[in-house]
């Protein structure tokens, strides 16, 4: 069988190796890393374990199904997983607050009206209804298959316009089918509180609610449909798990192994050059990073043609993250993740985003929406009188030039501990220390592939125009995030098992 080579060890890049493994082929990894797991990182001090990437999974049945096509060991039997029940805890500006339960469309609409007041949650689950037909209409095309020659047809927003009530409007779209969401939560959900529920989780995959389709509604439709899940320890064991399924099935690693350039032959990838100068042969070639470096990696020549979806340009947004080690128990009646909705929605969006067409100066908003992670997990602090909490927020992504300093990244955290007190009213008087990683060392984030906006919000596709060459992971088709990443490593393992006519599975 063929060999191939595959540039970085994430996730997405870990899941198209092991299953072309599992298919015969012979797969080294070359990670200029010291260790795997791309994005999906962890932080340990003193007893205490926090996740440096992701908090939560969802749509678990990627890596389900993932497990059970590698190996006779399902994922449960791998990894602990559990549904987070509540789903989530918010808190608004105004001081309200709400606890939604896990997948329950029912139970969700009831905790909205009891908290927000009666209508809300009709109100929220109209919103996914609609949301729903989204999914159905492009969960195939932008999950399960490779992206379509004719991507275009992609780029007009699959969200139903809503239909007039009333006497005289009965029957008629309002709104025009290509809003923003922005313009949905507002029009749609009226009250400011939904609105930003609904923006919040566009938000936390980085993208702008103003210039974001409204197709991103999507996004809380798969959580509340499908739940969300932790992996106890953190989700740091699922990289885990996943690396070791890999070395298994007979797949090479390698660290602290740069790859500087892909070698080219007659026109097709058929290796990769190491820094050093030690050259990997290869018959196909998985790049498992930004394809925006593969043109410089393929001696200038591009990998997508003018009619291709090119890869998105500009920094975009970073995860700011900051690990707390508390003293005292973990109260027993403490949501797994708490959302404290910004006090100035418009600061907050231009400090992360600049003006509504990305212009204008970037500064962090005094009070930005901060997700806590509260996990019930042994696994996570030194014993049970101490507790592990992470805070996470979006912020702007900054340039090479442009890396905060200490103080400047002090000053951040300081905001999201301010913030945070709303769900952890002792926070500061329980905190023993605490740990910032910086933002640029993560890099920008990138966030899922949506449909609408003329395809603005497409990746770029699996199957480059360079023969035997193929792009993996967050950057490249479906986009960013645990269970998208691990949808990635399938669609180039199918195209390289079945051919690139290959369609998709069934």
């Amino acid at each position: 069988m063929a060999g191939i080579a595959v540039i970085g060890a994430g996730t997405g890049a870990m899941a198209a190796a092991a299953r072309l493994a599992v298919a015969g082929h012979r797969v080294a990894v070359f990670e200029r890393g010291a260790t795997y797991g791309g994005a999906v990182g962890r932080f340990e001090r003193d007893g205490f374990a926090f996740d440096t990437g992701p908090g939560l999974l969802h749509l678990p049945a990627v890596y389900r199904d993932l497990f059970l096509k590698t190996g006779r060991e399902p994922l449960e039997a791998c990894v602990g997983l559990t549904q987070v029940d509540p789903a989530s805890r918010h808190v608004f500006a105004d001081g309200t607050t709400a606890t939604l339960p896990n997948a329950s469309r029912a139970g969700v609409l009831a905790a909205l009206d009891e908290a927000l007041g009666a209508g809300c949650g009709e109100r929220w689950s109209e919103v996914m209804v609609r949301a729903r037909e989204a999914w159905d209409a492009t969960r195939r095309p932008l999950l399960e298959e490779p992206l379509w020659a004719d991507w275009r047809v992609l780029g007009r927003d699959p969200y139903p316009a809503v239909r007039r009530r009333g006497l005289f409007g009965r029957g008629r779209a309002k709104g025009p089918t290509t809003a923003t969401l922005a313009e949905i939560a507002r029009r749609e959900l009226a009250d400011p509180r939904l609105a930003a529920l609904l923006e919040s989780h566009a938000l936390a995959h980085g993208f702008d609610p103003r210039t974001t389709p409204a197709s991103a509604a999507v996004l809380p439709y798969m959580e509340q449909t499908f739940g969300s899940w932790y992996v106890r320890g953190g989700m740091r064991a699922l990289a885990e798990a996943l690396y070791a399924r890999c070395r298994a099935r007979g797949v090479e690693f390698a660290f602290g192994a740069e790859v500087t350039r892909i070698v080219l032959k007659d026109g097709r990838a058929a290796g990769v050059e190491l820094a050093g100068g030690r050259v990997a042969d290869a018959e196909y070639v998985i790049a498992g990073l930004d394809p925006a470096r593969l043109p410089a990696l393929c001696g200038g020549r591009e990998p997508w043609g003018a009619d291709d979806v090119r890869p998105a340009p500009g920094p975009g947004t970073a995860r700011l993250t900051v690990c707390l080690a508390l003293r005292g128990a973990r109260p027993v009646d403490a949501a797994h993740r708490t959302v404290v909705h910004a006090a100035d929605r418009d600061a907050e969006l231009a400090g992360v985003f600049g003006d509504s067409r990305g212009q204008g100066l970037r500064e962090p908003c005094e009070r930005p929406t901060v997700t806590v992670l509260r996990p019930d997990d042994p696994a996570t602090r030194p014993d049970g009188e101490h507790e592990a909490v992470t805070l996470t927020a979006t912020v702007a992504a900054a340039g090479p030039a442009d890396r905060p300093g200490a103080e400047a990244l002090a000053e951040q955290a300081d905001r999201l501990v301010r913030v945070a007190e709303a769900a952890v009213p002792d926070l500061r008087e329980r905190m023993l220390w605490r740990e910032v990683p910086s933002p640029a060392d993560s890099g920008p984030v990138p966030g899922p592939a949506l449909a609408g906006r003329e395809g603005r919000f497409l990746r770029p596709a699996n199957r480059t125009r360079i023969p035997g060459l193929y792009a993996v992971g967050g950057w490249s088709h479906p986009g960013g995030g645990l269970a998208h990443a691990g949808m990635s490593g399938a669609l180039v393992a199918g195209l390289i098992v079945h051919g690139d006519d290959w369609r998709g599975s069934e």
